[in-house]
């Protein structure tokens, strides 16, 4: 699984994530497994903040959602800086479902709180754009006026088969 990659295929362009199986192996297949059944198809940023995250992956639309179970937390030393995708759960360390965010800067204070499970290797100008779009005052200023939304996720491997002689 370490080879394969997801890419959210958005209003505001494209993202490609690599996963770091190694560190976080159940996220990791949680992940997949919800990005290859078209869970997140049609889905938006709910939350963004200029130089945190923007968080993404729930059903609804209104961060209270999820795919009906939960996945264990897997904290590893995966340090929460711009690109790292990581995934958003309550104050039970072990509630992630779906959800999920991307660091659009440094976020040390979430190092060993939330489990890091990949990263950003292409799409910075989506994620800027998702992070910087106008949000409506109030509560933490986070809800997107217009949010956006994940047309697609498509699930790709990097592998290459060599053939046998």
């Amino acid at each position: 699984m370490s080879n394969t990659q997801v890419t959210l295929k958005t209003s505001a362009g494209d993202m490609t994530v690599e996963f770091f199986s190694d560190k976080a192996p159940g996220h990791v297949a949680n992940f997949i497994k919800l990005a290859s059944e078209g869970f997140y198809d049609g889905t938006v940023f709910h939350r963004t903040i200029p130089g945190f995250m923007i968080q993404g992956g729930c059903p609804d639309g209104t961060g209270m959602g999820g795919p009906g179970w939960n996945v264990d937390a897997e904290f590893n030393d995966t340090p929460h800086t711009r690109g790292i995708l990581s995934m958003a759960r309550s104050q039970d360390p072990n509630s992630a479902g779906s959800q999920f965010f991307i660091c659009h800067g440094d976020a040390a204070f979430l190092d060993g709180q939330y489990t890091a499970f990949g990263r950003l290797v292409s799409g910075d100008e989506a994620l800027d754009a998702i992070a910087n779009a106008p949000t409506n005052p109030g509560g933490e200023g986070s809800s997107p006026v217009a949010p956006i939304k994940i047309d697609s996720a498509e699930v790709t491997s990097t592998e290459t088969s060599t053939p046998e002689a």
